[in-house]
């Protein structure tokens, strides 16, 4: 058989693009493969469960469209299958002179983007809202919450199976090569053939445009975000969201606190190169994986723009002490034995050979074939606009 779109990777972003496709095509024949046993077990299964307002993102950037649709369109999905969410809203606060510029570009983006709600808050406002929060002044973003992503992973695979599509794991694709029309994917169990490919690989993107014959835009590095949980008899020192103001110097956003949607309150994350794609500690190594960073231009082009960060990074990361001072510039009541091991995350980040981060959402087409090439933050909450958006890129086929 051969079926009309086959859908690589089973993330959160494979999922809806494989809902948004057969929400557009009807009765169409599609397959989702995913290598892992489990759907949504790599970056959607360590995320810190945050739906992003789209605050940050430059106005009229795909980011931007796509994580202001993509929250509503998130919401709803959820308030349909009944997936645990809520909109709590989150402070981005400015604990010193220097932000508060920054704090108001912040405003005039988010307003640009079109977030409803924003307000600027003075000290008495931070404080009726996060009271154990510091901050000279502060944005409300009330349309910024949190969710079971897990859930959601769960209500998206149920309704494709629903509308006809197939998935199937433990599958990882070992090649694609596309002729007279036809794409054809080998997996160590089966072969299969699709008139059209959509390639949400995550963290492989850059190897699956590779192994499609074609050249990918961008590498993708792998970063660790390391979380802490606050214990338990401290957690009332948040109450939602706290988030500090993006420093245009730092290629990251930076720590902040997030109050988890089953309970507890998460810390973090840093930010370090991993040493393996899926590479969720320090002992977790993957030579290939490691060589081929290392062997990258643009990290050591990266390493040499941010030096003092990347070293600041590693020393928090093995620093509980001062991981813990870098969480009372937002909360200064915090302590270090406040702080517990908690969880860790590696995010896809296409690099340019120049060294930049690639910040926008990006993608590499051919004819079959669109391969996602860039997806980190946040494309969870933006996941089913992500789908809408290549639904409208794919040529449209003679069944």
């Amino acid at each position: 058989m051969i079926y009309n779109f086959i859908v690589v990777g089973g993330g959160i972003v494979g999922l809806a693009t494989a809902l948004r496709i057969l929400g557009a095509w009807p009765g169409a024949k599609l397959l989702l493969l995913e290598k892992e046993r489990t759907l949504g077990w790599h970056q959607t299964g360590h995320n810190s469960g945050v739906l992003h307002a789209g605050l940050y993102y430059k106005p009229g950037s795909l980011k931007a469209k796509l994580a202001v649709e993509g929250l509503r369109q998130m919401v709803d999905f959820c308030q349909q299958h009944n997936v645990a969410h809520k909109q709590c809203g989150k402070v981005v606060v400015a604990t010193d002179k220097e932000e508060l510029p920054r704090l108001e570009k912040l405003l005039e983006r988010g307003t640009a983007n079109g977030l409803k709600g924003l307000r600027k808050l003075g000290l008495e406002q931070i404080r009726e809202i996060e009271p154990h929060a510091a901050g000279l002044a502060a944005i409300h973003v009330p349309e910024e919450g949190i969710v079971d992503y897990g859930a959601v992973v769960q209500a998206m695979a149920k309704e494709i199976r629903r509308l006809g599509g197939e998935i199937r794991t433990e599958e990882p694709v070992e090649s694609l090569k596309g002729a007279s029309g036809i794409w054809r994917i080998l997996t160590p169990k089966d072969a299969y053939e699709a008139n059209q490919v959509v390639a949400c690989a995550g963290l492989y993107s850059d190897r699956m445009v590779s192994k499609s014959g074609m050249k990918p835009s961008a590498k993708i590095m792998p970063f660790r975000g390391e979380y802490y949980m606050i214990r338990k008899e401290r957690q009332s020192l948040v109450r939602n969201l706290i988030y500090p103001v993006p420093d245009p110097q730092f290629p990251f956003l930076g720590v902040h606190f997030t109050r988890m949607i089953q309970g507890g309150v998460e810390a973090g994350p840093n930010a370090v190169l991993a040493m393996a794609r899926e590479g969720y500690s320090w002992s977790n190594i993957n030579l290939r994986d490691l060589a081929e960073s290392l062997s990258f231009l643009g990290l050591w082009r990266f390493m040499l723009k941010y030096p003092s960060i990347c070293s600041y990074e590693i020393w928090r990361s093995i620093s509980r002490k001062e991981f813990c001072r870098s969480l009372r510039k937002l909360v200064p009541e915090i302590q270090e034995d406040d702080l517990e091991p908690g969880s860790a995350g590696v995010r896809a980040q296409a690099m340019s050979s120049d060294g930049a981060l690639v910040e926008d959402f990006s993608f590499v087409e051919g004819p079959g074939i669109l391969h996602v090439i860039n997806a980190p933050s946040p494309a969870a909450t933006a996941s089913l606009a992500i789908g809408t958006e290549i639904t409208r890129r794919l040529k449209i086929f003679d069944r």
